[in-house]
């Protein structure tokens, strides 16, 4: 509860809603699929409008409505599935990866097209940058714990639709991935007490398997990514 206490004790930010809801019109408005210009763009657009406490704030915001509302769709395709098979599926927040290793080919990845309208490699990837990069202000605005839980929610989400959903991994999608892990380890260095990472990310953390990244306009492969790797040297410290 230290967070609260910061809140409650000296140093009070000043926060404003109407300006919150301001930028979130405008990022919804303006950035997306939508807009023509390449995600990268938006990325860095999108963070440079996120800036100060009510930004921190929005950004927040976006993350964890992303999280919860990939969680409501997920839960809906498992009870569609119940329906249509009379096998019962469990969604686990904590751990996904148990779900789409079990029947991922009949999952759809929930985050291309969530009612919130916000776009992974856009809003997304600019707000987890925004926390990340303001992680030791997070705590003076809300509680973190909730925050990094639902980044690594995100990122478990994001990893098993690569490895069990036909998401592809271009560049965007591994931009995303790389803010995610870069984010919450920034968050968690920011904490007295953090919490203990979660089990999606320490069974990736063991493997040290390589995917290749492609080109979001192609098949082309240009890089690769080493998942388990990139975590043990964000996180391992």
């Amino acid at each position: 509860m230290g967070w609260l206490q910061r809140l409650l004790g000296g140093g009070r930010v000043q926060l404003d809603p109407q300006r919150q809801q301001a930028l979130l019109r405008d990022v919804r408005q303006r950035y997306g699929a939508h807009a023509r210009i390449p995600f990268a763009q938006q990325v860095e657009a999108v963070t440079g409008v996120l800036d100060g406490d009510d930004g921190l704030v929005v950004a927040a915001g976006i993350v964890s409505q992303v999280a919860d509302e990939a969680h409501a769709d997920l839960q809906a395709q498992a009870q569609d599935y119940h329906r249509r098979t009379g096998r019962r599926l469990l969604v686990n927040r904590r751990n996904y990866r148990p779900l789409w290793k079990e029947v991922g080919p009949a999952l759809r990845w929930p985050l291309f097209a969530l009612p919130c309208g916000y776009h992974p490699y856009a809003q997304l990837a600019a707000a987890v940058s925004v926390v990340g990069g303001q992680a030791r202000r997070l705590e003076r605005v809300t509680d973190p714990v909730p925050v990094v839980t639902r980044v690594f929610e995100v990122l478990d989400l994001t990893t098993a639709g690569w490895e069990y959903g036909r998401v592809r991994v271009d560049t965007d999608a591994a931009a995303l991935v790389d803010r995610l892990i870069s984010s919450a380890a920034q968050v968690l260095a920011a904490m007295d007490d953090p919490p203990r990472l979660p089990p999606a990310v320490r069974e990736l953390m063991r493997r040290n398997n390589t995917v290749g990244v492609h080109d979001p306009a192609g098949p082309r492969a240009v890089g690769a990514i080493n998942l388990g790797a990139r975590l043990r040297e964000q996180l391992l410290v």
